[in-house]
């Protein structure tokens, strides 16, 4: 921000009143870079300051959006704490307390109880595994009612396969405001399809860019390709960029076309790729090749 900038931001952008003992002032919470020393000079001002507020209020938002997370989503295995692959179908979710363990830890902790002949057990809270389908049903709404976003996100998965759109847009909404980038995701299709809700575009990209911001890098993957579609290729290949550096697979074919059509440069797109690569590696150890020699081999069997 520049002196002049500051020295504005210390009085009321409307009359004028600095801010001193006995005046606050309060910043407009869309653009932040004015003040105003109450509502009335804050709706007098609005006319004039409608477009520049506008304008600074994409432009923090951007900043928030093409922000490169530190991880997907899904984070990292709480067990051996590393990166989880984007393809969640190989690591279970646990019903008792909602963690998402590696394959490869939940393929040693199998091994573990087989050779000590243990019963079978969650491999992060060691809470025994239910029995039935209705005895986790019952763990997962135990973990609904004390709010656990996942749990109420899954909660939603189900009625929306049942078909109960409403209810499970109910469920989608509440774990999203407690911070679940699926639940965000499954939103933005909603507003898209008008399942349970209105067909609403600006709330469709707004949900997506919730979820790309947690890392979720479907949802960015689909931002991407509004963007392209809309024209605006340049915003495209930066979500691209973040995607790859993810080590999202379909974002890095992505932006393989965006560099043989000259719309990435050679330096950026080498860099993309290293880190794509990086990201991939990092989601790998011995335990979790073993665990996946063994799908294969049980797959193979039937």
């Amino acid at each position: 921000m520049s002196e002049t900038a500051e020295i504005g931001m210390m009085c009321c952008a409307s009359c004028g009143t600095e801010e001193v003992d006995g005046v606050k002032l309060k910043k407009c919470t869309a653009c932040k870079s004015v003040r105003y020393c109450s509502v009335k000079c804050q709706k007098d001002h609005r006319a004039k300051h409608k477009r520049e507020c506008k304008k600074r209020a994409a432009e923090l938002r951007d900043e928030i959006v093409f922000k490169q997370p530190e991880s997907s989503h899904l984070g990292d295995c709480p067990i051996c704490c590393l990166p989880l692959p984007i393809d969640a179908k190989t690591s279970p979710l646990t019903a008792c307390c909602s963690k998402i363990i590696c394959n490869g830890c939940n393929y040693a902790n199998q091994i573990r109880e087989v050779k000590g002949k243990l019963q079978p057990k969650c491999p992060f809270c060691r809470h025994q595994l239910p029995k039935s389908q209705e005895e986790a049903a019952q763990i997962r709404m135990k973990r609904v009612e004390v709010n656990d976003p996942v749990a109420i996100g899954r909660l939603g998965r189900r009625l929306y396969n049942e078909g109960d759109y409403k209810s499970a847009f109910h469920h989608y909404k509440k774990a999203a405001e407690l911070g679940n980038a699926d639940a965000h995701f499954e939103l933005s299709v909603m507003y898209e399809m008008g399942q349970g809700v209105e067909k609403d575009k600006k709330k469709e990209v707004y949900h997506l860019e919730e979820a790309a911001i947690a890392g979720h890098t479907f949802a960015r993957h689909n931002l991407a390709c509004y963007e392209g579609i809309n024209g605006r290729h340049e915003r495209a290949v930066k979500h691209w960029i973040i995607n790859a550096k993810l080590g999202d697979q379909k974002s890095m074919e992505g932006l393989k076309e965006s560099y043989a059509d000259g719309m990435v440069s050679k330096e950026d797109f080498a860099a993309a790729l290293r880190a794509h690569q990086d990201a991939l590696d990092a989601t790998k150890s011995p335990q979790r090749d073993k665990a996946a020699e063994y799908e294969i081999v049980r797959s193979t069997l039937g």
